[in-house]
Order: C-alpha cells, then sequence, then structure tokens
C-alpha cells in the first residue's frame, strides 16, 4: 500500500498568519473581557427584565433584548458558516497526515471505547447524583401538574430559545428512540447518501461520517493521485481560521448581547424557584469535570491547574454561546498552540468529540428525565433505570452540536417512560443556564480525549506533525 511522507507542513499548511490576531486577542486576555461581558451581561439583563428590576417597559425590554444579541448572533452565523468545511477538512487532514495506516487503527480501537467509557461514567454520576437529592421532592407536584396538564410537547420545545432549529434531519428521531426494530434503518442512515444534503442541514454526524471514509479513502491513495485534494482541504482549513479570527473580535459583545437577551427574556426568578433541580445538574457536572481533571493527571500526565489554565477560554466561551460547534476552532488552536499537541490527532479528535462525545448533555438527560419521574410520581424500577441510561448514551452521540439541542433530545427520551409532555414546561426555563453549563463540560471533554489518546499514541511531546507511527 502506498505509503505518505511524514510531513506535514505541506499538508498542514502554516497558519500563523491566519491566527496572528486570534493568538493576539487571547494573549491579551479574551479570558478575562469575557468573564466581565458575563457579569455586565446578567446585570443588565437583570434591570432590564420586566422578571427582574423592569426598569422599562416590557416592550422596550425585549425590543432591547433582540439588539443586545445582535454580535452574538452574528458570531454564531459566522461559526456555522463554516463549520461543515471546518470539519471535513479538519478530519480529513488528520487521517492523512500519517504514513502508517496501522496507526489509524490504533486510534480507532482507543477513541471509541474511551468515549463509551466515559459517557457511561457521566450517566452514573447524574444518576447518583438525581437519586441521592431527589429533587424532585422540593416541587408542588399538584401545583405543577394543575398548570401544565394542558400543554403540547411538541409546542413546548418548538417554543424554546434556538431549540426549533435542532429539530429535523439532525435531531434523533422518536421511533429510533422507542422501538429496536428501526436499529438498522437507523444504521444505514448515518451514511450520507447525499453528502451535500447532509451538510445544507449541518447534520454533523452524517458529515463526521463522510469526513472519515475520505480520509481514509485518501490515505489508500498514491500520493499524487490525493495531493489535490489534501492541498483543497489544506486552503479550506487555512480560510476557516482566518474567518474564525475575524469572528473572535464580537467574542466579549457576543458573550455580553446573549447573557443580556436570556436574562431579559427568564429572569432570574425563574433560576431560583428551580434551584434544587438546577443545583443537581451543576453538582453532577462538577463531578464529572473533576473525573476529568483526574484522567488528565492520571492518563494525560499533565497538571490538572496547568490544563485549566490553558484552556479558560475555550470553556468560557462555550458557556457563553451553548454550542461546542462555535468552540471547536478555539479549541483546534487552543490544543495546537497552547497544549502543543499534534494536529494530526487535534483535527481528528476535536470535530469528532464535538459530534459524539457529548458526556455532560448525557449526564443532564439522566438528571432531568429521572426529575421528572419525581415530580409526577412515577417510580422507575432498576430494569427501567437501566434502560434510561442506555437511551441516554444513544440519544447523546450524534446529537448536534447547537444551543437548546438537548431539551429537544430530552423530549424524545422520556417518551417511553410515562413522563406527561407537559412536564417538558416544567424545565424549559432553567435550561439555557444548564446549557451554558454542560456545553462547557462537553468542550472541556473534547479537550482531555485529545490530550489522553495523544498520550496513549506516544504523541504528548509533538508539537507538530501528524498521527505517530508505530515506531514513534
Amino acid at each position: 500500500m502506498p505509503t505518505f511522507p511524514k510531513p506535514v507542513r505541506h499538508l498542514f499548511p502554516d497558519l500563523t498568519g491566519s491566527l496572528r490576531a486570534l493568538r493576539g486577542l487571547i494573549r491579551s486576555r479574551l479570558w478575562a473581557q469575557i468573564v466581565f461581558a458575563m457579569v455586565i451581561g446578567v446585570g443588565s439583563g437583570v434591570a432590564l427584565s420586566p422578571h427582574g428590576w423592569a426598569w422599562v417597559e416590557p416592550s422596550t425590554a425585549d425590543l432591547l433584548a433582540e439588539w443586545f444579541a445582535l454580535p452574538g448572533q452574528i458570531f454564531l452565523a459566522l461559526v456555522q458558516m463554516i463549520v461543515v468545511p471546518l470539519v471535513i477538512c479538519s478530519i480529513i487532514l488528520g487521517i492523512t497526515s500519517n504514513e502508517d495506516m496501522a496507526a489509524l487503527r490504533r486510534v480507532g480501537l482507543r477513541v471509541l471505547p474511551y468515549f463509551l467509557t466515559t459517557t457511561t461514567v457521566a450517566v452514573c454520576i447524574g444518576l447518583s447524583v438525581v437519586l441521592w437529592i431527589n429533587p424532585g421532592q422540593y416541587v408542588d407536584q399538584s401545583l405543577v401538574q394543575a398548570q401544565l396538564g394542558s400543554q403540547d410537547a411538541h409546542a413546548v420545545v418548538t417554543s424554546h430559545p434556538q431549540a426549533e432549529s435542532a429539530l429535523g434531519p439532525t435531531t434523533l428521531s422518536n421511533e429510533a428512540l422507542s422501538t429496536a426494530a428501526t436499529l438498522p434503518r437507523h444504521i444505514v442512515g448515518v451514511i450520507p447518501t447525499n453528502p451535500l444534503q447532509a451538510a445544507l442541514e449541518q447534520s454533523m454526524f452524517q458529515v463526521v461520517i463522510f469526513s472519515i471514509l475520505m480520509g481514509l479513502a485518501a490515505a489508500s491513495l498514491a500520493r499524487r493521485k490525493a495531493l489535490p485534494l489534501l492541498d483543497l482541504a489544506g486552503s479550506l482549513m487555512d480560510i476557516s481560521m482566518r474567518i474564525v479570527s475575524w469572528g473572535m473580535v464580537l467574542v466579549p459583545f457576543a458573550v455580553f448581547g446573549l447573557l443580556a437577551q436570556i436574562t431579559i427574556k427568564v429572569g432570574i426568578d425563574v433560576l431560583l424557584g428551580m434551584g434544587v433541580y438546577v443545583l443537581s445538574v451543576l453538582l453532577g457536572l462538577v463531578l464529572l469535570l473533576t473525573v476529568y481533571l483526574l484522567v488528565i493527571l492520571l492518563l494525560g500526565r499533565r497538571n490538572p491547574l496547568t490544563f485549566l489554565g490553558q484552556i479558560k477560554e475555550v470553556m468560557l466561551l462555550a458557556f457563553s454561546t451553548s454550542s461546542s460547534a462555535a468552540v471547536m476552532p478555539v479549541s483546534i488552536q487552543t490544543a495546537e498552540e497552547k497544549m502543543k499537541l499534534p494536529p494530526g490527532i487535534v483535527r481528528f479528535m476535536i470535530p469528532l468529540g464535538a459530534t459524539v462525545n457529548m458526556d455532560g448533555t448525557a449526564l443532564y438527560q439522566v438528571v432531568a428525565a429521572v426529575f421528572l419521574t419525581q415530580v409526577f410520581g412515577i417510580d422507575l424500577s432498576a430494569g427501567q433505570l437501566i434502560l434510561l441510561m442506555v437511551t441516554t448514551i444513544g440519544a447523546s452521540i450524534g446529537a448536534p452540536s447547537t444551543p437548546g439541542v438537548g431539551i429537544v433530545i430530552l423530549a424524545s427520551v422520556l417518551e417511553g417512560f410515562g413522563v406527561p409532555p407537559s412536564g417538558m414546561a416544567l424545565i424549559i426555563g432553567v435550561d439555557r443556564i444548564l446549557d451554558m453549563s454542560r456545553t462547557s463540560v462537553n468542550v472541556t471533554g473534547d479537550l482531555v480525549a485529545t490530550t489522553v489518546i495523544s498520550r496513549w499514541l506516544g504523541a504528548s511531546d509533538t508539537a507538530e506533525g501528524g498521527l505517530p507511527s508505530k515506531n514513534t
């Protein structure tokens, strides 16, 4: 089989020029700008919200909320514009960056078990926390049923901010979650018969499958035949990162606007009224983050505090945007520039992790599902709890990395467990703050996975290059 030379300055163009603006912002303490914008955004939202201090009329507050969110919407639109070519190019370049096809098999044999293991751990943490705290007992069950009895599940879910765009081809259907008879059809369905349609609909799981197959095929060809594709992928990668560097100028304004908008619309009272449930989810996420830090220490052989210092901008940006896709370019830049991980592994692992490694989302779904069964007086047997865990793990894989999608998937997960459709309205109001938190944990998990896989493959000290060969 023909092989590629090591090397990868040609396959990975020098991104120094296109990333100069991005690195400059990071070095000028972007994290401090983000934190400041978060505080000002929440404060402005409380002052203007009809549910807060109500300094202005509700109609004026709604108008201001839309204008405040404009920079954030522009930033998200820019990232959504380039996320598909970025994922495709990253995965293709990551796969074709090594001359040893055995290295690709070694990556695959490690990545999938790792992702399944961490997701299972996340689900177990969530289930343990919700059964221990039992947040449903702090909610007036009769009052909830009286207020929510006439609501419609689909109407509730689609009214959630950002959730409507997540419905459709990118969301796992109710059929796929409720009956095993459709499993073969859905397995075939992950292969994009029309890659252009998958790209247009941003069906990221199908885009990842297409990219992996393209990368494997290119790696198996003679170098001269694959070189035009690799040149094109390298150029698109460079262009995508340049666009991201332009968008990063908007980040502090985007953070301020998005947080101000959600605070104006929801208010603080909603968050306080569901405090025990919110704290249950946040406690589970903190415990999962602690597990990640232990993994970094024991398997990644890195100082956890140093690791957190390197990724703080990524975590803050993820918290503000609630989108793993929006943070993906910054995650790639952080892993390569700050963490000194090899581009071949980074550009394969980060897009893949943003699509299939949703540990924070899986944890949240388990806590929310059991919480709603507690509120509505539904006792789950041990078998049903195990089924819920398995269903949650499956639902979190391939979930769209867009804001609000967790609540949409949860509606599908709950269908077979006896929770009334109206129950979704109970957690809609506080979902955004939890969405922001679990997204931060999701992107942290992607960076942890990339670090660990690099270490396992003996490439943790390689600043540039592809996947390590067998003799590395």
